[in-house]
């Protein structure tokens, strides 16, 4: 997802999963005509989504003689108790959703979605799609769906305190660390970096910077390697940020990126780590007109941290009576000129590489998540396990086992890394 949540954990790794459990319930039917069911995101402010939508509903309509689509707007908060009833109910089902990304491989194991690997492939506009954001669709080599928009997070940063302390901007980890401790100490009213104990998103761009992975794939399953020794280095250097010399723990161990981008945003932070969608959020608050946004920075000069690459993605379910109809649609909803045009409506992140370095220009803001993305971002592992190890907060517990004091990292990370296995090995 954009705002919350979700390609690869190692280069090049293929997503595995086990066989779905279910599989085509279309009864081999493909109607061209009729009803066409589609199930999107509602959005916190809806009326721009839905305008570029219905311009290519509308447009869609018109080239398909006796289709009409009926479009439902469904609650984010929901998706999942409502996506999979309709996995178990093909009568009810839409043919067409909008779903995170990190949920493709859970999905896919439901037997829920459709393979359309070969129509993604002969999709004359998929050869332009970010690799990372195609690896959010792909599980076991076959691919699952467009995708939609992709989020990434950078550092935000008080263009006037800095001015004000004569301070650089951080080029490394490090810098980083320091950076936010000598403004803590110089303006004590203020988090150096605004952090947060539950902020997965925000603490995995410091494991992956110091060479540590959340998992990685094996015989065709995944193992936890959080408690490697690479992964407890960007632990470590994450959790250093919790104190009173930054962020204090007792108010900063249960943030979650909401509540660090609202600090920011409120004139209580100096540095944040937030994404391209948290830019109208802080141009509505206090730090308007007083900051600027670079790539966070890695564990040497000039490296760039690598973010998550979260976002939304379409797929067709596997229930469907229109596929062909359903795949037309979804590659029209998911085209380039749909992405420019959600970008300018919503301000979300085209999944084009081409498409995206065009937003750039017209609108700088956008520049520095780009250029995070160009470097290279990753992705959960792309198990169904996820949704089960995110659910139950295995790494927010473990971060927050550490700033407080309750456990060390190597006894927190090897806690997490054997709830993980759990995990992993109940999934298959």
């Amino acid at each position: 997802m954009a705002a919350p949540i979700a390609a690869l954990l190692v280069a090049g790794l293929t997503a595995t999963a086990c066989a779905p459990e279910s599989s085509d319930n279309s009864g081999g039917k493909d109607e061209k005509s009729g009803t066409l069911r589609v199930w999107l995101f509602q959005e916190v402010t809806n009326t721009p989504k839905e305008k570029v939508v219905d311009s290519v509903v509308t447009a869609f309509e018109k080239a398909h003689d006796g289709v009409e689509v009926d479009v439902q707007y469904i609650p984010v908060e929901t998706r999942a108790e409502k996506i999979k009833a309709a996995f178990n109910d093909p009568k009810s089902a839409p043919d067409l959703i909008e779903y995170g990304n990190t949920d493709t491989a859970g999905y896919v194991k439901d037997g829920g979605l459709a393979d359309v690997t070969e129509e993604f492939t002969d999709w004359s506009e998929s050869k332009d799609t970010d690799p990372t954001a195609k690896q959010s669709v792909t599980v076991d080599g076959k691919i699952y769906g467009a995708p939609y928009f992709v989020g990434v997070r950078a550092l935000y940063y008080r263009t006037d305190v800095f001015e004000d302390l004569g301070l650089d901007v951080p080029k490394t980890q490090d810098e980083l660390i320091s950076t936010a401790k000598e403004i803590r100490q110089a303006k004590p009213d203020l988090y150096g970096l605004a952090v947060g104990g539950a902020y997965t998103y925000g603490a995995m761009p410091f494991i992956w910077a110091n060479g540590g992975e959340i998992a990685e794939g094996k015989g065709g399953s995944y193992a936890a390697t959080i408690d490697s020794p690479q992964a407890r280095k960007g632990i470590k250097a994450y959790t250093s940020l919790f104190g009173d010399d930054n962020c204090p723990a007792d108010k900063c161990a249960g943030m979650g990126g909401n509540d660090t981008v609202t600090a920011f945003a409120s004139g209580k932070a100096a540095m944040a780590i937030g994404g391209d969608f948290s830019h109208a959020a802080i141009e509505a608050g206090k730090a308007k007109g007083k900051y600027a946004v670079v790539p966070l920075p890695g564990v040497e000069s000039g490296d760039i941290a690598p973010a998550f690459a979260g976002g939304n993605n379409l797929g067709v379910l596997n229930s469907t009576s229109h596929r062909t109809l359903a795949v037309d649609l979804m590659e029209q909803l998911a085209s380039k000129k749909t992405q420019g045009a959600l970008f300018d409506a919503m301000g979300f992140l085209p999944t084009f590489t081409d498409v995206r370095q065009d937003v750039a220009k017209r609108e700088p803001f956008v520049e520095p998540f780009v250029k995070t993305l160009g470097a290279g971002a990753k992705f959960v592992p792309a198990s169904p396990a996820w949704s089960q190890i995110d659910a139950s907060l295995v790494l927010p517990t473990m971060f927050q086992e550490i700033v407080s004091g309750r456990k060390d990292v190597a006894a927190a990370s090897e806690d997490a890394a054997k709830k993980m296995n759990a995990a992993f090995s109940s999934a298959g």
